[in-house]
């Protein structure tokens, strides 16, 4: 019987980042000896690594390393850090070394979830990653959070157009629990700090107007972003860029924590969301809202509306006094209003 190569090679990679994540430099020898891989063998793998984008620096006689030391999503680790609820109701939790996009993985596999069931997936690196509008998400290796928990509705929720905003509640909650005490939210779906964005949400529906509705919900986080990705960022958004090292410092949870804490939140959420939709979250919504009360600048398509942002409606749509008329948005683009 053949030997299931691309099986072994995906295990073989997984050793090297392993014993390459410290950040360390490691001569082929010991690279070799450490992972127990054949050192004609490992310079195959070390290509096969760069070709997915990972960048693995070399120094004569010191050997190679990762530019930076990089905690690696564990499955163990991230399901031992989450509540036994949560455990209990994923049915599938996935950790991929690359994938196209984390939305589509979770999408594209029928898990069979019944309704209140979850299915989450994390990813090294993706590389056909989409946010909001169809503009692509850059999170090179290591330095992200790239992860998609799907979700089984018995049938489409009250107010199902605002789940984005719920999510950004429950998301924020995790990460001001962690310590990141000023994350804001900005209609309708990024996450803020200190007017700039630390990540955002994209939600995707399957299902028909009654009956089971399956969602996926995307999420981002930066987590330490070099500054040529946060330019490249910066310029395909037209906003600054903030991450979670630099919010935290040497206080910085790993991913596997990050990542846990924010399925602890999501879970309980979508149970309440299921049967109430987003009345119960509407109040801390406009808690968090980066924007109270400024003068915004609404772009919807061709035209662009300016006002006193007013906070958000049961429905999920945007409030905006425009000279004391309040007229409501469902889609848009909202920036502050320069002076």
């Amino acid at each position: 019987m053949p030997r299931d190569t691309t099986a072994q090679a995906a295990v073989r990679r997984q050793r090297v980042l392993v014993a390459l994540s410290n950040g360390a430099f490691h001569t082929s020898e010991k690279l070799a000896k450490r992972t127990r891989i054949p050192r004609t063998s490992l310079a195959k793998i070390i290509a096969s690594l760069r070709e997915l984008g990972i960048e693995i620096e070399v120094e004569p006689r010191q050997g190679m390393r990762l530019p930076r030391a990089v905690d690696l999503y564990d499955k163990n680790t991230l399901l031992e850090a989450m509540s036994l609820a949560s455990r209990g109701a994923l049915v599938r939790t996935d950790v991929l070394l690359t994938v196209d996009s984390t939305n589509r993985f979770v999408a594209d596999i029928d898990a069979g979830l019944p309704p209140g069931a979850a299915q989450l997936c994390v990813a090294e690196l993706q590389n056909a990653g989409r946010g909001r509008r169809g503009r692509s998400w850059l999170a090179p290796f290591g330095t992200g959070i790239c992860m998609s928990v799907g979700w089984q509705f018995a049938e489409p929720p009250p107010t199902f157009s605002a789940l984005s905003l719920a999510v950004g509640v429950a998301t924020v909650t995790a990460l001001r629990q962690l310590g990141a005490a000023d994350v804001m939210l900005k209609w309708p779906n990024d996450l803020m700090w200190k007017g700039r964005k630390l990540g955002g949400i994209l939600i995707e529906l399957r299902g028909e107007s009654a009956g089971p509705a399956h969602v996926v919900i995307g999420l981002g986080i930066n987590m330490h972003m070099p500054g040529a990705v946060r330019l490249a960022l910066a310029e395909q958004q037209a906003a600054l860029i903030a991450d979670m090292h630099e919010i935290l410092r040497d206080r910085t949870p790993t991913r596997n924590i990050i990542v846990a804490a924010v399925v602890n939140e999501l879970i309980p959420m979508l149970q309440t969301f299921a049967r109430e939709g987003f009345a119960p979250f509407q109040g801390q919504w406009q808690a968090l809202d980066a924007f109270a009360s400024a003068t915004v600048k609404v772009i919807n398509g061709p035209q662009v509306t300016l006002g006193i942002e007013r906070g958000v409606d049961v429905d999920g749509s945007l409030l905006v006094d425009v000279d004391g008329e309040v007229r409501k948005f469902v889609s848009g683009e909202v920036s502050l209003r320069k002076s």
